[in-house]
């Protein structure tokens, strides 16, 4: 991809679809229908996915809005089990630090409907991780640094088009943030322009999975919309 054109360069919008309004409506139903039922889960099964899978939903999560189109994300794929296993460890030692000291009474009482913990059994038994990481710049062919705009929102757009196409595929996922997230660097031998932002658990349910009844309560529109 080159990095920067010299002038405007436009095309005509190519693929627009546009439909009557029952069809946009119904459409837009049946996304709703199908998005509600995504759940973030922490159970999974060791059950394998094919690669392609994966790597279509990446091309998906491509394909994101993102400051000056300049992409500023880097997904790394784990199936290795040693790799997931130095993870996991790394992640359970930063999160035993965090339930037993480092986070406030407050933010784990907002955690305890969830019956969450510092053992993270998910990050060696599911398939796949996929680590997220933003790039606060690149680097040209000659060393040179050219800063990257709207990271953090631009990898937000990208991980949210992400679970999008995992749901759809028919899989489940979870963000998992362990903070901080710098383990993650030297376990994958990421660069110093990339920092960790979400670790995302991929695969099938566990046959026996459970979530906790509190994830259900969804907002309703009128408490997180205002139309003006």
């Amino acid at each position: 991809m080159t990095r920067f054109m010299t002038s405007p360069d436009f095309i005509p919008l190519p693929d627009y679809t546009e439909y009557p309004e029952a069809e946009m409506r119904a459409r837009a139903e049946a996304f709703y229908a199908n998005i509600k039922r995504r759940r973030t889960v922490r159970e999974f099964s060791d059950r394998p996915i094919p690669r392609d899978i994966i790597e279509t939903c990446l091309l998906a999560a491509g394909t994101a809005p993102n400051g000056a189109n300049l992409q500023p994300w880097q997904f790394v794929v784990i199936n290795d089990p040693e790799v997931k296993r130095k993870i996991r460890d790394a992640a359970e030692e930063e999160e035993r630090a965090f339930y037993n000291g480092r986070a406030p009474q407050e933010w784990l009482d907002a955690l305890a409907p969830l019956g969450t913990d510092a053992n993270k059994e998910f990050l060696t038994t599911a398939p796949y991780l996929i680590a997220i990481f933003g790039k606060a710049y690149d680097l040209l062919p000659d060393g040179t640094k050219v800063k990257n705009y709207y990271v953090t929102e631009s990898v937000g757009l990208a991980t949210g088009t992400l679970l999008t196409a995992i749901h759809e595929a028919g899989l489940v996922s979870l963000t998992h943030t362990p903070s901080p997230m710098g383990f993650l660097n030297e376990v994958l031998e990421r660069p110093k322009n990339e920092r960790a932002l979400i670790l995302m658990v991929v695969g099938y349910p566990a046959e026996d999975c459970q979530i906790p009844r509190h994830a259900m309560q969804k907002k309703a529109l009128d408490e997180f919309v205002t139309f003006i």
